[in-house]
């Protein structure tokens, strides 16, 4: 036993939540469960593309993230763009994704279902769905609510998106 003459017993801060009689401070204001069948599909919709939010200011009030799910339809491809200062996850579901970047494109990675996708500011990149027959179901996450999508007209894309493109609210048709 110490003899610092501190007997733990001294106050600490504490949340008001902590304090007999005070209100529930975080029962609406804390954890919330998103039931998968209950995303918010009241987004704008593309054919060919399915877009659902989770996580979003509209939803849960989130500040500073994004998250939401996109079906893909079956070779569809992006314009080459980059997103600014955002940082995206994409967590494929199902189908496969194709990934190039790079100042002219030159490199490539391709993800299958339980991989993740890492996209960093500013790297130009195209996205792909690499099936000409299977949707791509991905689960996709930003690091804030804006969408900042800059298109990159400049870099000749590496695979054309001349069957059909990757149109969603981030990704514009050329």
């Amino acid at each position: 036993m110490h003899d610092s003459g501190d007997d733990h017993t001294h106050p600490h801060a504490h949340d008001e939540a902590h304090e007999p009689g005070a209100p529930e401070r975080w029962k609406h204001d804390g954890v919330r469960v998103i039931p998968g069948d209950r995303l918010d599909a009241n987004t704008a919709q593309t054919p060919g593309m399915f877009r659902q939010a989770a996580v979003n200011a509209a939803r849960v009030g989130a500040q500073k993230i994004w998250a939401g799910t996109v079906a893909i339809q079956p070779d569809a491809k992006t314009g080459v763009h980059h997103h600014g200062e955002l940082e995206s996850v994409i967590y494929v579901v199902s189908g496969r994704a194709r990934m190039r970047w790079g100042d002219k494109l030159e490199y490539v990675a391709e993800a299958g279902p339980g991989d993740f996708i890492f996209v960093p500011p500013f790297v130009p990149h195209q996205e792909i769905n690499a099936s000409t027959d299977e949707p791509l179901h991905c689960v996709l996450v930003r690091s804030d609510n804006e969408a900042v999508v800059v298109n990159l007209p400049d870099v000749e894309a590496a695979e054309t998106p001349e069957t059909v493109y990757w149109v969603d609210p981030i990704h514009r048709h050329p």
